[in-house]
Parts: structure tokens; C-alpha cells; sequence
């Protein structure tokens, strides 16, 4: 199955350049469909002009993104500075009423 996503420039030029391998999100009703070998296109915000495919090559799934980064991270402090990052664009109730997601991903 296909998916679409927008990103905001630098995580969309990170997946591009191959920085970013893992994109997280809410684990909300969209994305509890995404399977391994399913189909992601990004589209870089605010124009959505640009626009990336990808294909999801593993899911990680925790109830909070720092449980989800602590266990991709060995180091706890990277752990909570991301999580806290997260809060920029999700809310603590959304994270809880959800879940999160980890999709790891390479560019087709």
C-alpha cells in the first residue's frame, strides 16, 4: 500500500540525503496500517512540490516516544532530548491516547 506524508524541510532533506533513516509518528488510526514493504511518499513542506518515496523497511512500536528512543538510542540523554522534540509537534494526550510509531525507511 502507498502512503503520503508531509515534512517539514529538514527532516525531508534529511531522508534525502540519507541522515534520517527512521521516521516517528503518532501510532493514531492512518498509520496502524503501515506494513513492512508498504510504500511512504514524502512531500517537503510548505509547497509540497517536492516530494521523496520511500519504502518501510521496519516498524518500532512503544507507548511513548522517549520508551521508543531509549530503546533505538543507547544513550539515555539523546533519548530525552528527542522526545522532548517530539512535544514540538505532538502533544503529551495525543502521545498518549495513541501511541507512537518508529518507521525505518530507505529512499527508492
Amino acid at each position: 500500500m502507498k502512503y503520503t506524508m508531509k515534512l517539514l524541510e529538514e527532516p525531508f532533506n534529511n531522508i534525502e540525503n540519507g541522515t534520517k533513516t527512521i521516521e516517528f509518528r503518532l501510532y493514531d488510526e492512518k498509520r496502524k496500517n503501515i506494513k513492512i514493504g508498504d510504500t511512504i511518499e514524502f512531500l517537503k513542506l510548505p509547497n509540497l512540490e517536492e516530494k521523496i518515496i520511500t519504502e518501510v523497511m521496519e516498524l518500532y512500536r512503544a507507548d511513548t516516544f522517549l520508551e521508543l528512543f531509549k530503546r533505538l538510542y543507547n544513550n539515555n540523554e539523546e533519548a530525552k532530548r528527542k522526545a522532548n522534540g517530539m512535544y514540538d509537534i505532538y502533544s503529551r494526550e495525543e502521545e498518549q491516547r495513541h501511541g507512537v510509531l518508529g518507521m525505518k525507511i530507505k529512499v527508492l
